[in-house]
């Protein structure tokens, strides 16, 4: 079964930069918003991801909106608790192949982490 979790030395979710998540204003309250872009460096990545430790600095006190929880998810995406885990796995994949790459060490690391297998191909039918 595969398990949600963060990995270490990865912080693609870090990456704020509001021209790759034009929909901020459809899932985070006027203030949430605020303090997003508030957030956002010159670089696109939070001001608070350590790129040399590959960290968040503030990790234990880091917004509601960057916290994997059943209550965050849903109020922000309508997401039901008992689909937290699949949406957050998706959610990770996708960031870590935008920022590393699909074949990326970061993505066999989350893979591993949560157990995930990519599928097998179908095999033919003849």
């Amino acid at each position: 079964m595969t398990t949600w979790q963060c990995v270490t030395n990865c912080g693609a979710c870090c990456f704020l930069d509001s021209s790759e998540r034009p929909d901020l204003e459809d899932y985070l309250s006027p203030d949430q918003l605020q303090q997003y872009l508030s957030l956002v460096g010159d670089d696109g990545w939070c001001i608070h991801y350590n790129a040399e430790a590959r960290n968040c600095s503030i990790y234990d006190t880091r917004p509601e909106f960057c916290q994997v929880t059943p209550h965050t998810f849903e109020a922000m995406f309508g997401i039901d608790p008992t689909d937290l885990n699949d949406f957050a796995i998706d959610c990770c994949q996708q960031h870590i192949e935008d920022r590393y790459g699909e074949t990326s060490p970061e993505m066999q690391r989350f893979n591993q982490a949560v157990g995930w297998v990519e599928p097998e191909p179908p095999l033919d039918a003849d």
